[in-house]
């Protein structure tokens, strides 16, 4: 009944499988030693998030896991078939999350559309001295209501993200090769709610006519699905969100892109070289930085943890 959560576990999961007789260890363990530490300790589910990998070699060596869960959607660190062809279970939590990756999408929106990122690092510099120099040179910031949002990728993610959208007065467009139609229900604070239906259409035609573009999108086995010829179909002065999977975009064509003016600003949640971002990108001045935060709110997190102990306890058959 050990549970190892290597890369943490929300305390409101940690509750839930306590009360239920688990004992749920919350150590970080290199993963050099993992393999050591679970059969040591006879650990017969293993949690995870996106730093710990879970491939064949490791499920090889732990004859012991039962269960392997990931806190999260992505499951691109986990060798999913291989452990399930060894009878493991996998789970994980793809609907906890896509409101908190949603809105730090517009949190990024916001920030380039009015010049966050930048004039935050220049004001604590030349706010005192160059007030009115700062003032000229951030005052062209832009609207994004009548704007259009081109949302790649229409999964639970992307359809949070479309609420939100049509909620500021956007117009949204979608590409999706395994979802034709989406039905958008937006609710609002005194329980009514609209319902929108967005046909999905090719890429092509979102990169074309799209003022913003976000992805959502699982990691990329052939390269980037965002390149050089990507951008170049792409409006002018265009602005583009990554908060999927770091190889999604490639970033030398971005900042290329940026640097030209093609693309006027980008907001990245998550990096080609994840841990260790390029320095280009970390110093660009038109981009827009989190360090892979998107789930990582107080009610992400909670619902993460409740949900991982409510399908383990249902393998298991504990009530």
């Amino acid at each position: 009944m050990k549970i190892l959560a290597n890369d943490g576990l929300d305390q409101s999961g940690i509750d839930a499988l306590t009360e239920k007789g688990f004992e749920v260890i919350t150590k970080k363990v290199p993963q050099d030693f993992l393999a050591d530490f679970i059969n040591d300790h006879q650990i017969k589910t293993l949690l995870v998030r996106s730093a710990t990998q879970v491939q064949r070699d490791l499920i090889d060596a732990c004859p012991s896991l039962e269960i392997i869960g990931r806190g999260g959607v992505g499951m691109d660190n986990i060798d999913v078939d291989y452990a399930r062809s060894k009878n493991i279970h996998v789970i994980n939590t793809p609907a906890a999350s896509s409101a908190s990756v949603a809105e730090l999408v517009f949190a990024h929106l916001f920030s380039g559309a009015r010049f966050l990122q930048e004039s935050n690092r220049q004001m604590t510099v030349l706010g005192n001295t160059d007030f009115a120099k700062l003032k000229k040179q951030y005052e062209k910031g832009i609207e994004l209501r009548g704007k259009t949002i081109g949302i790649i990728g229409m999964g639970r993610i992307g359809q949070e993200v479309a609420k939100i959208a049509l909620g500021l007065g956007m117009r949204v467009i979608a590409a999706d090769n395994n979802i034709g139609r989406a039905s958008i229900k937006v609710k609002f604070y005194n329980n009514q709610f609209i319902n929108v239906d967005i046909e999905t259409e090719p890429l092509e035609g979102v990169l074309k006519h799209a003022d913003f573009i976000t992805l959502h999108v699982p990691a990329q086995n052939n390269g980037a699905m965002i390149g050089e010829k990507e951008f170049a179909m792409m409006k002018d002065g265009v602005a583009i969100i990554n908060c999927s999977r770091g190889g999604v975009i490639d970033e030398e064509a971005l900042i290329a892109a940026l640097d030209s003016g093609k693309v006027a600003f980008a907001g990245l949640d998550v990096f080609t070289n994840e841990p260790t971002p390029s320095k280009e990108i970390l110093s660009h001045p038109k981009i827009s930085l989190t360090p892979h935060t998107g789930a990582s709110t107080i009610e992400a997190q909670d619902r993460i943890g409740i949900s991982l102990a409510e399908q383990i306890c249902s393998i298991l058959q504990i009530h």
